[in-house]
C-alpha cells in the first residue's frame, strides 16, 4: 500500500469538504439501506462521528503499521456482529469512505490512488 497516497487523499478530500460524515454515511446506506436502522438512536450524530473517527485512526494506524489498530479492528469486527453486521459488511464503511474520497476528488482520483486504496481495502478485509 502507497501510504503517501492514502494521505494525500485524506488531505486533499479534507480541503474539499470540512465534513464528509453526512456524505460518508449516505453512501454507506447506499451500499446497505438496512444499516440506517442501526443509527435510529443517534438523533445528534455522535455515534457515527465517533464510528468514523475510529475509522480515520484505524486507516492511520494501519499506515503507520500499528498493531494497535489491527486489534482494534478484529475486536470492532466482532461487536459489530452483535449489532447485526456480519463480518463480510463490515468492512463497508472503509468502502464507503473510499468512494466518497473518490467522488470528492473526480479528475484528481488517479489509478495510482486506486491502488492504494485497494490495498488498504485488501489489508482492511485481511483483518479477521
Amino acid at each position: 500500500m502507497d501510504a503517501g497516497l492514502i494521505l494525500d487523499t485524506l488531505e486533499r478530500a479534507s480541503e474539499r469538504c470540512a465534513d464528509p460524515a453526512p456524505l460518508i454515511y449516505r453512501r454507506l446506506f447506499e451500499l446497505r439501506p438496512e444499516f440506517r436502522s442501526l443509527f435510529v438512536m443517534d438523533t445528534d450524530g455522535g455515534v457515527r462521528g465517533s464510528m468514523l473517527t475510529t475509522c480515520f485512526n484505524c486507516i492511520l494506524g494501519l499506515i503507520e503499521e500499528s498493531a494497535t489498530q489491527r486489534v482494534i479492528l478484529s475486536s470492532s469486527r466482532f461487536a459489530h456482529d452483535g449489532y447485526g453486521v456480519p463480518a463480510q459488511d463490515f468492512d463497508l464503511m472503509f468502502i464507503a469512505i473510499r468512494d466518497t474520497f473518490c467522488s470528492l476528488l473526480g479528475p484528481d482520483w488517479t489509478p495510482e490512488t486506486d491502488a492504494a486504496w485497494t490495498d488498504l481495502l485488501t489489508g482492511i478485509a485481511s483483518i479477521e
